[in-house]
């Protein structure tokens, strides 16, 4: 068979969902050391975003992302495909096609898979659940059966924990008063009993929205979204913010406090601003019982780079993958650089979702790269979603950059 037609058949068996092979030199990536899970041409003019990652019980794993960008129907009805791996990520398989969902988080529950995220950007909050491991969802059609929050609302794949008989995950409502990105958004926290049924409206409580405030970091805060719910040290619940400030590369969090019924957000501004690398991206945050730390993946921005772009907005560097722990919360270790380009540009590992599975961290990640036709429009706008595995992780944590 001639290399032509080797290269049709296996574009055939991509398109078609048939099967997704590992890493291979024809699309570029060889140097990454993962797998491809999906491939956007940068052409198409739309972008892999939302990366998610859930264990099944049967030890499967299942992978999602949505598409936004130009020539996407991300203001209208959000796509979002999802991904079945049998052997353990080496190998990943399209399983189902979802209209409407949008920055949407995949959760186990109970035995059963859901998806939960606004149907499209600033659209409406939809829980979906399947039983057969995302080869067929139900259909949100109002309150009772997957409808949970009308309006606009904004939010990444962030984690959906288990604490104190509820399940909890971060959320932003984008009705804010100064409607620009970052201004619009209010942290905010939703929270069910794990034994409710998931998919009514009435199982879900919503806590207050906290809104922008100019008087923020001396005038320089210009907004929180993509909020992680965390178990803080002391057993209550926090929603642990990005934090976007463009006069600086010292990148921080926020640490906004929820009361034991989850109705109630707080925030002192004193105090609530953490130091953390990478915080001005996208991350997500969970403690490991096993090593007593808390775990993350996030976008810091090693000397070389800030000193290449001196001006460059620290939330726009996303070419550098590092794994971060923190026994309380509050002080940030970077241990090791997972994945790392040269290229601050057209190249980025970003949005990273993240589990446990055993000794190993496994992870999916929105990933802009030289495909071996083209190279990704941006760092920000990707043409990957890539699997990755970090082998006993918590070993990591004895070196510190």
């Amino acid at each position: 068979m001639d290399k032509i037609m080797k290269r049709i058949l296996w574009l055939l068996l991509i398109n078609f969902g048939w099967i997704v092979p590992s890493i291979s030199q024809d699309m570029g990536l060889s140097k990454i050391g993962g797998t491809i899970i999906a491939h956007q041409a940068a052409s198409t003019q739309q972008y892999i975003g939302s990366p998610s990652i859930a264990i099944l019980p049967t030890g499967d794993y299942i992978a999602s992302h949505d598409l936004f960008g130009p020539e996407s129907s991300e203001f209208v009805q959000a796509l979002t495909r999802v991904y079945r791996s049998s052997d353990k990520g080496k190998t990943w398989k399209q399983v189902s096609e979802i209209q409407g969902a949008f920055w949407s988080s995949l959760f186990v529950n109970r035995g059963a898979l859901y998806l939960l995220g606004p149907d499209r950007h600033h659209g409406t909050v939809l829980i979906r659940r399947s039983d057969d491991g995302g080869d067929t969802w139900s259909h949100p059609t109002g309150t009772e059966d997957g409808l949970l929050l009308k309006g606009m609302f904004h939010c990444a794949p962030m984690p959906v924990i288990e604490h104190n008989g509820r399940l909890w995950r971060g959320m932003e409502t984008a009705h804010g008063p100064i409607q620009e990105w970052g201004k619009r958004y209010g942290a905010m926290m939703m929270s069910a009993p794990v034994d409710a049924d998931l998919l009514k409206a009435n199982s879900w409580t919503t806590s207050n929205s906290l809104f922008y405030d100019s008087t923020y970091l001396e005038g320089n805060f210009t907004g929180w979204l993509e909020g992680n719910a965390v178990v803080t040290l002391d057993g209550g619940m926090a929603d642990i913010l990005r934090v976007d400030d463009r006069t600086t590369h010292e990148e921080k969090a926020a640490m906004v406090k929820i009361s034991a019924d989850g109705k109630v957000a707080s925030f002192d501004p004193k105090t609530g601003f953490i130091p953390f690398p990478g915080g001005s991206k996208k991350f997500a945050i969970r403690f490991d019982e096993t090593s007593g730390r808390y775990w993350t993946l996030s976008n810091i921005i090693p000397e070389e780079f800030r000193k290449q772009y001196p001006k460059r907005n620290a939330a726009s560097f996303r070419n550098t993958l590092a794994l971060m722990s923190s026994v309380d919360l509050l002080n940030w270790q970077v241990h090791e650089l997972v994945l790392q380009h040269p290229d601050v540009i057209n190249h980025g590992f970003q949005y990273v979702d993240w589990l446990v599975d055993g000794e190993d961290m496994i992870m999916a990640s929105r990933t802009a790269y030289d495909d071996g036709k083209e190279i990704a429009n941006n760092n920000h706008d990707a043409n990957f979603l890539t699997f990755h595995r970090i082998e006993g992780f918590r070993e990591k944590a004895k070196r510190i950059l």
